[in-house]
């Protein structure tokens, strides 16, 4: 009976439209996700991603342009050829498509850390890659 309730618990969250979890990269949660008619093929995407305390994501990078804002907490962010920073509430940070996130983590291993982040992806495509995994 417990096999069961987990097997429906994994089938129902897997295939709710607005919650997806990017494997190793924090929960994240979709928004709105909108085509955008000025920008053929392209569609803006917002998610709220929650970082446990201490939780780390795995090297991945994005199919996309990415603003990202910390409502919440401190994260420390590292792309492929650039120096890691702490980033705090109130702050943001870029990503682009090409860049590889080799490190993300929360900054606390007692609080919890929030983000929201905005895609210009194009349309269909997955909004995150894990590194080592094929690409799109």
């Amino acid at each position: 009976m417990k096999r069961l309730a987990l097997v429906i618990s994994l089938v129902l969250g897997a295939t709710s439209p607005f919650a997806s979890a990017h494997a190793g990269t924090g929960t994240a949660t979709t928004l709105m996700t909108k085509e955008l008619p000025d920008f053929p093929g392209k569609e803006g995407m917002v998610e709220l991603v929650d970082f446990a305390p201490g939780e780390v994501s795995q090297p991945h990078r994005h199919n996309a342009d990415l603003f990202v804002y910390v409502l919440e907490g401190s994260i420390v962010t590292q792309v492929g050829g650039e120096a890691s920073k702490t980033v705090n509430a109130g702050e943001v940070f870029y990503e682009g498509p090409t860049d590889v996130h080799v490190v993300s983590r929360n900054a606390s291993a007692t609080k919890p850390a929030k983000l929201i982040v905005f895609y210009l992806k194009d349309r269909g495509v997955p909004p995150t890659v894990l590194v080592g995994h094929q690409d799109k």
